[in-house]
């Protein structure tokens, strides 16, 4: 066990990033719905603007927590096709996993942000933020769908991963900062005391928290996209 709790792992990585704090041109993207509790610690921490990535995982049929790829809210999709081949999973039941998935991103879509745009960022340095990463499907999902907003540059933070995944990531972005690297690697929630899920009610107040924060604190001049 590493981390007390998500909000003890975004403290812990905010320190970690404290190099990016009060920088302008820095926004911090969350993973709903776990990466959000992270995330909104972060953004705390750096004195930045917290939004959502809207990316999810498609899990196996039987074993959701087995990958074999993830979609993303922009239409951006990776599937690991050793793993659809493992699993035996045909046209049809890809296809439909992936329609179901991109209806939920749409209804999180619509409810987390209760009609607030997106944060702008494009020329942004732009921090992604999960709770922990395994097989790296949602994260490479993730960065697949920020690279049509073009970022200035773009970070991947989370608290743990395998070091193998880690490995395979680190080539696909600016920068990946992950406080732990344990091997073997059983699960992300193995690392955690409470790994509790993260409801959609406490992912609206996270956004809201962090929005006023920075109100408060660095007045206008983020904007958000539209």
């Amino acid at each position: 066990m590493i981390f007390a709790d998500r909000s003890d792992a975004g403290r812990r990585l905010g320190r970690r990033l404290e190099s990016f704090a009060r920088r302008p041109n820095v926004v911090v993207l969350g993973v709903p719905r776990g990466g959000v509790a992270v995330a909104g610690e972060v953004a705390l921490a750096l004195h930045a603007p917290l939004d959502l990535l809207l990316v999810r995982k498609l899990g196996v049929p039987g074993n959701s927590e087995l990958a074999f790829g993830a979609v993303s809210a922009w239409g951006s999709r990776y599937l690991d096709d050793e793993m659809v081949r493992a699993a035996e999973l045909d046209a049809e039941t890809v296809e439909r996993l992936i329609a179901e998935a991109r209806q939920e991103l749409s209804r999180r879509a619509v409810a987390y942000r209760a009609g607030r745009p997106p944060l702008v960022v494009t020329g942004q340095t732009v921090i992604v933020v999960d709770d922990g990463i395994a097989t790296g499907a949602t994260a490479f999902a993730a960065i697949q769908a920020l690279r049509p907003l073009q970022p200035a540059r773009v970070v991947l933070a989370v608290p743990v991963a395998p070091p193998a995944t880690w490995a395979w990531l680190r080539t696909v972005v600016d920068e990946f900062v992950c406080l732990e690297l344990p091997d073997p690697f059983p699960a992300v929630g193995a690392f955690y005391r409470d790994f509790t899920q993260v409801e959609d009610a406490e992912v609206i107040k996270l956004l809201r928290r962090a929005g006023r924060a920075l109100a408060l604190e660095a007045g206008p001049g983020r904007g958000r996209a539209g």
